[in-house]
Parts: C-alpha cells; sequence; structure tokens
C-alpha cells in the first residue's frame, strides 16, 4: 500500500488499551513457559517517518492488572515476593532513542522501571503498520515491540530450587507488546 508522503509525517498517538496487548512469557520448573499478561496500559507515541530518531515512546502500565490466568500465581506476582504493587504500582518505559534496525524494524531504547528499578532496555520493532482510517473516522497505526530481558535486573529475585536441579521460575523473561495507536486530534482553532 502506497501513503502519500503527507501523511508519514510526525504525528502524537495515543495508546488504545482495549487493542493492546502486553505479553509477557517465563520458564516455570525449567520445562515449559508460563505467559501472562497485564491488562492495564497507556502511553504516547510520537512517530516520525521521516526521521525515526525524532520519534518518542512513553508507556506505563498497571503491575496490578498482572493476568496469568490463574488467581493464586497472580496474587503472588503483585506481592512482595515479586512485583510487590502496593510499593510498586506502576512499569514504566520511557525512549531515550529510537533508531533503525534492519529490515525495516527499530530499535527502541529507554529506560524500563520495575520494581523501583530502572534499567536501560532496548525492545525491537517491526515495522509501524503505516496510516489508516478507522470505520469511526480516527486515524491508527499498529505496531509489536519484542524484548527480553532478566527479571533479576530489576530485583526480582524470589525462587526456589528443584529437588532435580534448577529453579521454579527462569530469569529470561521474553516480552512482546502488540501495540493499535490512535492519533490525537487537535483541538480546534478558534
Amino acid at each position: 500500500m502506497n501513503v502519500p508522503a503527507l501523511m508519514l509525517i510526525a504525528a502524537a498517538y495515543s495508546i488504545d488499551p482495549s487493542h493492546t496487548t502486553v505479553a509477557f512469557g517465563v520458564k516455570h520448573l525449567m520445562v515449559s513457559t508460563t505467559r501472562g499478561q497485564f491488562n492495564k496500559v497507556a502511553g504516547t507515541v510520537q512517530i516520525d517517518d521521516a526521521d525515526p530518531s525524532r520519534s518518542r515512546i512513553e508507556v506505563t502500565i498497571d503491575a496490578t492488572s498482572v493476568d496469568t490466568r490463574d488467581a493464586k500465581r497472580d496474587e503472588h506476582l503483585r506481592g512482595a515476593d515479586f512485583f510487590d504493587v502496593a510499593k510498586y504500582p506502576t512499569i514504566r518505559f520511557q525512549s531515550t532513542r529510537i533508531e533503525k534496525g534492519e529490515g525495516g524494524m527499530l530499535l527502541a531504547t529507554g529506560n524500563l522501571t520495575i520494581h523501583g528499578v530502572t534499567r536501560p532496555t532496548t525492545l525491537t520493532v517491526d515495522a509501524i503498520a503505516p496510516p489508516s482510517k478507522a470505520p469511526w473516522g480516527a486515524t491508527v497505526r499498529g505496531a509489536t515491540a519484542t524484548g527480553k530481558l532478566s527479571r533479576k535486573d530489576f530485583g526480582l529475585v524470589w525462587n526456589k530450587t528443584l529437588e532435580t536441579g534448577g529453579v521454579a521460575v527462569g530469569d529470561e523473561v521474553q516480552l512482546t507488546i502488540d501495540a493499535e495507536l490512535v492519533e490525537e486530534t487537535k483541538p480546534a482553532q478558534k
């Protein structure tokens, strides 16, 4: 699909929380991957198609909304052994640099804060979908970002040693963010 050059200028977008998924996967008992997601996410994305380095991302995730389809596990994740949501109710990502990667992908580097610890993190962003008109008239775009992080780097160190060796919860966390972005409308000038 060819998009007119005039449409590919810097624009501000809000993350549509009802069409965005922040998912994660981590090894359980060293034999399978347990997956979950956060059900509450908000943020803004500034997209400059002509110069991606001028783009910006700010995302806030409600850590209390963690959902692994198991109420007991979710309560454990919300507790002091993991996210400690009473003290650290939000997870934040704020980009510091966005650059072109291979094959049309972007590399979004920024500060990720989890459990009160901030670390530089790089996410790989698939080519951002071109602007499209939704049936209700809004301009929308979509993007998928992926990355890996060490939960221990963020102070999430709880674990149990297994009788057979190894641990109950793996350290590496796989992230996948599927975001739908809605262009912010500018108020009419008087």
